[in-house]
């Protein structure tokens, strides 16, 4: 019996050396340094999200007493 060669396909993606090796940061830890990176805009933002959530509540709750 002889055992097949599988066969290679050149245009196919070859995984680089240094990718196999470290895996790459999760969104959480992307998100995270972008948020420190950019400090006061994020907080800004986030304030903003949290006041227009807790606002629209507030009105539901009002509307369907």
């Amino acid at each position: 019996m002889s055992q097949e060669q599988p066969i290679l396909d050149p245009a196919a993606p070859q995984p680089s050396p240094t990718a196999s090796a470290e895996a790459p940061p999760s969104f959480v830890k992307l998100a995270m340094r972008n948020m420190v990176k950019k400090g006061g805009k994020s907080l800004f933002h986030f304030s903003l999200t949290v006041t227009a959530l807790l606002s629209l509540l507030v009105g539901l709750a009002y509307l369907t007493r």
